[in-house]
């Protein structure tokens, strides 16, 4: 037995594994496959979004930083266009000239210079010293000279500060000359640098000699990668933005945007870590990734718990199974008893009934007159009538006997409730009786007539009033039965004062084979077989118990239809 036993244990185990195993796998990798795909789609998305925001912030700044120098370079067109090289000459005109526009459009504007065709500054209106200053050398210079406008890259030139100039060329007196203005380094600076975003994020424009023309957040070598390529490649022209993703020296990875100013003669670029440019990328990532982990933890807990409650099934199954096989053995000798007990209750009833008949001859001989001066004869009379009423007694139960061991008629036909109540109650008293239980009856004495099978009905309740006698057992006690119209019904009740039926089990106890009795006293069948009888009547069976304080069995079985007017008339 202890081997069997082994052998289930390693077999419901090794079930509960597979079960497992199985309800993972299956829950998992849909839930792997859906969550990989939403997880590359909302990746590239979320990238192509990032990279889109990147590149129109670029071309706004680009555009702001192109407006701002054509600003500046057409406000000195305008002073050149409107006053002459004599009037621009004069110092205290040029001077009050910087200071109307310095008025109107700030301090944007540093000086202002007119400078000849051989490079000096004839006049000078700003803070510095830089009347007749020799700009013959200086590459802004030659570039001017070639062309009517101009905007030098950012120098430090003979004010030993990082600015820029705007220039107009024009002619007097058959000889070039030249307005240039310097542009305040600071304002301009500020443009660039107002291009943030997150914290690691910033800009700033290189020359196409990779010479900075603003001032970068951190330290950064344009002779390196990926600035060389940028600075290499040939300019697109019109609104031209690359975004590329590299990683740099250090093999971190930066995301870089880069577009062309200043007619392709600067570089706005711009950095960003790429932790930085997808945080909210990553952050997903990472909570996803936890509802992931919880998700599998979910899945396998939930596969634990319903493997282990499958197989507790599958056991419970199994010994079901195995206690139906010993029950249905067990039936078969009960089957085998009960025609015995009618056998022996038959040839019981032959002898009973010789016996009968001979005390009502032996009364008829006590009326002669030679046996009616006996002394005795009061006597012999009460034996006899003694022995008569005992022998019809043991008859009567001899043939109850009978009729509960043959087979169970299910034709229905009109039965007064209260007989059969009577003839089952007297059956069972006997056993009441040896239990110290005391069995009532309140019966309504006008109780209409049901069309039932009065078989199946003693059946019925035989088996409630025998699951009474045992509920009480021998502690004594008593179970009622109770009759009474109810609406449409008639209302038969079972109760006990025994020890009740736990909530737990009330929802099973009409279940097959369910029983609460110990085992080897009962076989789970008889309540069932009750629910059976009393639905097909048409009727309700109900069940209300309490611990401690006893159970009641209601049975409801429908009274007949009344036939209708037309049915009379017909």
């Amino acid at each position: 037995m202890s081997d069997q036993n082994g052998e289930n244990e390693t077999y419901y185990r090794s079930l509960t594994r597979r079960i497992v195993i199985i309800m993972v796998v299956v829950s998992l990798i849909p839930l792997l496959l859906i969550s990989g795909t939403i997880r590359y789609f909302f990746q590239v998305s979320y990238q192509e979004k990032v990279a889109d925001h990147l590149k129109v912030l670029i071309k706004k700044h680009r555009q702001n930083i192109d407006t701002f120098l054509n600003e500046k370079l057409a406000d000195i067109r305008v002073v050149a266009d409107s006053y002459t090289f004599d009037q621009l000459s004069d110092e205290v005109f040029l001077k009050d000239r910087l200071k109307v526009l310095q008025d109107v459009y700030g301090r944007a504007f540093v000086d202002l210079g007119v400078v000849n065709d051989h490079g000096i500054q004839i006049a000078y209106a700003g803070p510095f010293r830089l009347q007749e200053a020799d700009y013959s050398q200086a590459a802004w210079f030659r570039e001017a000279m070639q062309n009517q406008t101009h905007i030098s890259d950012v120098f430090p030139g003979l004010r030993g500060l990082p600015h820029f100039i705007v220039t107009v060329q024009r002619e007097h007196g058959g000889a070039k000359w030249i307005l240039r203005a310097t542009v305040d380094f600071d304002a301009f600076n500020s443009l660039v640098e107002s291009i943030r975003i997150g914290s690691t994020g910033f800009a700033f424009i290189l020359n196409s000699k990779g010479e900075f023309q603003t001032k970068p957040r951190t330290e950064i070598d344009p002779s390196r990668e990926p600035y060389v390529s940028f600075l290499t490649a040939p300019s697109k022209g019109g609104d031209d933005v690359s975004l590329v993703e590299k990683a740099n020296a250090a093999g971190d990875d930066y995301v870089y945007v880069v577009s062309r100013l200043k007619d392709g003669h600067w570089l706005l670029a711009f950095q960003q870590t790429a932790g930085d440019a997808y945080l909210a990328l990553y952050t997903a990532r990472r909570i996803s990734m936890a509802i992931f982990v919880l998700g599998v933890l979910g899945v396998v807990v939930v596969a634990v718990l319903l493997s282990k409650r499958v197989v507790r099934r599958i056991m419970q199954a199994d010994q079901e199974k195995q206690m139906m096989n010993e029950r249905v053995i067990e039936a078969g000798k009960l089957a085998s008893l009960g025609e015995l007990a009618a056998g022996i209750a038959h040839e019981i009833n032959n002898p009973v009934a010789v016996m009968v008949e001979e005390a009502g001859w032996m009364q008829d001989l006590l009326g002669e007159e030679e046996l009616q001066e006996s002394k005795n004869l009061e006597e012999f009379k009460q034996s006899l009538r003694q022995i008569r009423t005992q022998g019809i007694r043991c008859k009567e139960i001899t043939h109850k006997l009978l009729s509960f061991a043959r087979k169970t008629d299910p034709r229905p036909k009109d039965v007064q409730l209260n007989e059969l109540v009577g003839e089952v109650v007297d059956l069972c008293q006997q056993r009441a009786r040896y239990a110290t239980i005391k069995i009532n009856v309140d019966l309504d004495p006008q109780l209409p007539l049901v069309h039932v099978s009065p078989t199946e009905l003693q059946q019925v309740l035989m088996n409630l009033i025998n699951n009474s006698l045992d509920a009480i057992d021998s502690r004594g006690g008593k179970v009622e039965v109770k009759t009474r119209t109810e609406g449409n019904f008639v209302l038969l009740q079972v109760a006990d004062d025994g020890p009740g039926i736990p909530e737990m089990y009330l929802p099973r106890i009409f279940d097959p084979f369910f029983t609460t009795k110990p085992v080897g006293k009962g076989t789970g069948l008889g309540l069932s077989i009750c629910y059976g009888i009393i639905t097909r009547m048409g009727g309700q069976i109900s069940v209300n118990s309490a611990v401690g304080i006893g159970t009641t069995f209601n049975l409801r079985i429908p009274l007949p239809k009344t036939p209708t007017a037309q049915e009379g008339i017909c």
